[in-house]
């Protein structure tokens, strides 16, 4: 076994020398085994050449199953590996700077005098953070990600099921069962790999509320719950931070943006006491048009890119109201309350 072994070595060191491949070099070894494995099996036993080379194949079958079974662990645990490992960042990252792919992508923004490069810039390094990966949730996270936002949250306790199919388009057949926030984060950086996606699987409580938001330049709520929507609204004020609200009840939706910091209302504001119960009915209960989710949440990250591009202007001290029965849609006038429990002292 040693001629074979200091033969293997010289084809080895040879092979450096000469700065042959490593693939090559070790497909002139396996020949060499091949080459072993045929003298053993074609010449009879006690012959010089067999008893130079080991004189037993058996041994050799034994050392080429253990190559092999190393071999074969180690591709293993290097796609194991691969499947374990997080993801490279996007190119360029929310803070660099755009990518041949990116200018691509957002070439139809960047033609916008209202947005322009600038704007598009803001858009990247952007951090919006949505709760709910619902109805309103599920085209707003579509059309962030699409739009280019750089960081994506999305907090979201529930799991897709096949009720939710008809209205919630971010999700998939395929993915029922699967945690909403992992199938909306499956969608978006399939839609668009250039962005960060931040998926929460958990509830939304008020002992988490306000760290979270600490994180993210804007929030836009698409929960069906008023006590959901307040616990966020008092959080927004007590960071700071502006809030785009939308809700919808079977053909009716609206939207406004909530900003006590700079003279807008919050949600306290507008709606300071729980609707009498069956006044307001959620979704499941009272029914809801497939497609008015996507119109209230398309309007929601519409409403988001002009905020963080400071374009146009916004639902600020303005609510939008949505008649889909009748295709009618007007704007009122929202004020502050100067006596709000929650945002008096903003």
């Amino acid at each position: 076994m040693f001629l074979v072994f200091f033969l293997a070595g010289s084809i080895w060191l040879i092979g450096r020398q000469v700065k042959m491949p490593l693939q090559a070099r070790w497909l002139l070894i396996g020949l060499l085994y091949v080459a072993v494995l045929g003298i053993h099996t074609v010449l009879p036993e006690g012959t010089l050449l067999r008893e130079a080379t080991g004189g037993s194949v058996a041994s050799w079958l034994i050392l080429g199953g253990g190559v092999a079974l190393v071999l074969v662990y180690r591709e293993v645990l290097q796609r194991l590996r691969a499947r374990v490992a997080p993801p490279p960042p996007a190119q360029g990252g929310p803070q660099g700077p755009f990518s041949d792919a990116e200018l691509e992508r957002y070439a139809r923004h960047i033609v916008l005098r209202e947005i322009g490069g600038v704007g598009q810039k803001r858009l990247k390094q952007a951090k919006v953070l949505v709760i709910g990966a619902g109805g309103l949730g599920s085209p707003a996270l579509l059309y962030l990600a699409g739009a280019g936002v750089g960081t994506i949250g999305v907090i979201d306790e529930d799991t897709v099921a096949l009720s939710n199919l008809a209205r919630q388009v971010i999700h998939s057949d395929a993915r029922s069962g699967m945690p909403k926030v992992f199938s909306a984060e499956k969608a978006m950086t399939a839609l668009n790999p250039q962005i960060i996606v931040k998926p929460y699987n958990r509830k939304l409580t008020a002992e988490i509320a306000e760290e979270l938001f600490d994180d993210f330049d804007l929030v836009l709520d698409g929960t069906d719950s008023f006590e959901t929507r307040a616990l966020v609204n008092a959080a927004c004020v007590a960071t700071g931070t502006p809030l785009i609200s939308g809700a919808i009840s079977q053909w009716d939706g609206q939207i406004s943006l909530f900003d006590p910091v700079r003279g807008a209302p919050c949600y306290a504001c507008v709606f300071a006491q729980a609707p009498a119960p069956g006044l307001a009915p959620n979704c499941a209960e009272g029914g809801v048009a497939g497609p008015l989710p996507g119109v209230i949440g398309a309007m929601m990250a519409l409403e988001a890119v002009k905020e963080i591009t400071q374009a146009g202007e916004g639902l600020a001290g303005r609510m939008l109201i949505y008649d889909g029965l009748d295709a009618e849609m007007r704007v009122m006038r929202v004020k502050r309350d100067p006596e709000c429990r929650v945002c008096r002292d903003a």
